[in-house]
């Protein structure tokens, strides 16, 4: 299959779809201008999305979203996504295992209490939607007066992290009106030619009906539902 970035066979075979974990992957082989095969059914243990195949000196299997982002990242002799510096490093990866120990949990069983529950619970929307809610304002925070989460730089941080951002009608949050620097932030993401290719794997066309299948569902979930305070200042 055609690949990206070069000629040859491809570096990396990519498993994945279009979801906010799937997106994490596809945006950052782009970011590293890594030659990759399409998209296929996930493989690996789990039995989820996204995961890896890299076969540059061999044909090295790895899954789990950060982990592919971490693997990535290192192989990576420009460190364009991951400082070189130990403490660069260190404020890197403390953002990228916040993303993937709390923000990606706690946004994907909002959407499932939102979305997928056979049986709805007010009590478990509002618990799950104030927590995301919760860690967007802690994003909001660290984003004062810097461009990017960690380090400085655009990093895999910012790569893990934007995906779920990106998805706050899901949950009725309003970046606009509410966290001006996560707004800031996800735009001057969202305007990066590496994440607009990584956001079309799948293409667009096969993902963009299932989305706004998932926000007319989400909508009819959070009615009803207590109005979330307003975050602390």
């Amino acid at each position: 299959m055609a690949g990206l970035g070069g000629a040859g066979s491809a570096d990396i075979t990519l498993y994945s779809a279009g979801t906010p974990n799937g997106w994490k992957a596809s945006i950052c082989l782009e970011e590293l201008e890594l030659q990759k095969e399409d998209w296929y059914l996930a493989i690996n243990p789990n039995g989820r999305i996204p995961a890896i195949v890299d076969h540059r000196g061999g044909d090295l299997p790895v899954f789990e979203s950060g982990a592919v982002l971490l693997h990535l990242a290192e192989q990576d002799p420009q460190h364009r996504l991951l400082p070189a510096d130990k403490a660069g490093r260190a404020e890197v990866l403390s953002w990228l295992f916040w993303q993937v120990g709390g923000l990606g949990p706690m946004a994907g069983q909002a959407d499932w209490f939102l979305v997928y529950a056979p049986e709805r619970s007010e009590l478990a929307i509002s618990r799950y939607v104030n927590e995301v809610q919760r860690l967007f304002s802690v994003m909001e925070k660290r984003l004062e007066g810097q461009e990017w989460l960690a380090a400085g730089q655009f990093s895999i941080a910012d790569v893990a992290a934007f995906p779920w951002v990106l998805l706050h009608d899901l949950w009725g949050i309003s970046l606009a009106a509410f966290y001006p620097n996560l707004r800031r932030w996800v735009d001057a993401i969202k305007a990066r030619p590496t994440v607009q290719r990584g956001l079309n794997v799948p293409e667009t066309n096969m993902v963009l009906g299932y989305w706004q299948h998932m926000l007319e569902r989400a909508k009819k979930g959070l009615e009803g539902v207590k109005p979330f305070p307003e975050p602390e200042e």
